[in-house]
C-alpha cells in the first residue's frame, strides 16, 4: 500500500504543471463569454425596434439640448480634480486588504498602514498647499 501511495505522489510531482491542457477551462470560459456578448449584441440588433425619428437622432447631453459650440475651452480645474479623485480613490482601495487581514498582519502591518497613511497625508497636504482644490481664479 505504501509503495502505491509513493508511486502516486511521485507521478503527481513529476507531472507537467504548465501543460496546455491546464489552460482549457480558461479558454472555454473566454469563448463562452465572447459568445454570449456576440449573441446579445446580434439579438438586440435584429430584434430591437428601428424607429429613427428626428428627435432620436438629435444630439443631447444628459437630456439637455445642446447650446453653443462644443469646442469652447474648459477650465483645467475640472480635469485636475478628476485626476486627483481617481488618485486618492485608488489609494483608498489599498486599505481593503489590510481591513481583511488586520489580525494576521499584527503590529508590523499596522505600522505599514500608518506609513501608508502618512504618505497619503503628505500628498494631500501638498495638494492643499499648492491650491489644487481651490476654485478661485
Amino acid at each position: 500500500m505504501d509503495v502505491l501511495l509513493l508511486q502516486a505522489v511521485k507521478s503527481v510531482a513529476t507531472a507537467d504543471v504548465n501543460s496546455s491542457i491546464n489552460y482549457l477551462p480558461i479558454v472555454l470560459q473566454l469563448l463562452v463569454a465572447i459568445g454570449i456578448v456576440v449573441l446579445m449584441m446580434t439579438g438586440t440588433h435584429l430584434l430591437g425596434p428601428k424607429r429613427k425619428t428626428e428627435d432620436k437622432l438629435k444630439n443631447f447631453e444628459s437630456g439637455i439640448d445642446a447650446v453653443g459650440n462644443a469646442r469652447q475651452p474648459m477650465a483645467i480645474k475640472y480635469f485636475l480634480v478628476a485626476i486627483l479623485f481617481v488618485l486618492f480613490d485608488v489609494e483608498v482601495i489599498f486599505f481593503y486588504p489590510y481591513a481583511v487581514n488586520f489580525r494576521a498582519l499584527g503590529w508590523e502591518g499596522f505600522l505599514a498602514v500608518l506609513g501608508f497613511v502618512g504618505f497619503f497625508l503628505v500628498g494631500f497636504i501638498y495638494i492643499i498647499k499648492k491650491g489644487a482644490l481651490s476654485w478661485e481664479d
